[in-house]
């Protein structure tokens, strides 16, 4: 449903909040190891959500990727916004031009509710309440160190 640089640059946020709220600043070599991406999609990733005001970077001793105050506040809409438009929450599941409910296809009845329970979350679930569920044990970023 999304593309791989929303996922990863989502990805990416949880992962830089999660350390700063240990107090580090994490690197994008870091980051594209933690997240499971590759490095240069990441850094590209890394310097689009910084462009858009998402997080911040310092270079240097001490440096590396932090939100201030309010920026782990931003939901996965302003993300998904950002990195690819709003078309996943209006496309049709069926990959028509013209699907309506006037002209549906053959998923349009059940795929227009998937379509907008996800809208629904991505409005409502932010950086921050996705890294209170890691840190909380409910949920993972990545499968490192799991036992397969």
């Amino acid at each position: 449903m999304l593309a791989k640089a929303t996922e990863y640059a989502i990805r990416a946020l949880v992962y830089v909040q999660l350390q700063n709220w240990n107090n580090q600043r994490p690197g994008g070599i870091e980051i594209s190891r933690e997240i499971e991406a590759p490095e240069a999609f990441t850094a590209k990733i890394l310097q689009t959500l910084s462009r858009h005001k998402f997080l911040e970077s310092m270079k240097g001793r001490g440096g590396g990727f932090f939100f201030h105050e309010n920026q782990s506040h931003s939901t996965l809409y302003d993300v998904i916004h950002v990195m690819e438009g709003d078309g996943c929450f209006h496309k049709c599941g069926f990959g028509l031009k013209n699907c309506n409910n006037n002209s549906p296809c053959p998923l349009h009845d059940r795929y227009i509710n998937v379509r907008d329970d996800f809208f629904n979350i991505a409005k409502t679930e932010t950086i921050a309440s996705l890294t209170t569920k890691i840190v909380e044990g409910s949920a993972t970023l990545n499968r490192i160190g799991e036992v397969l």
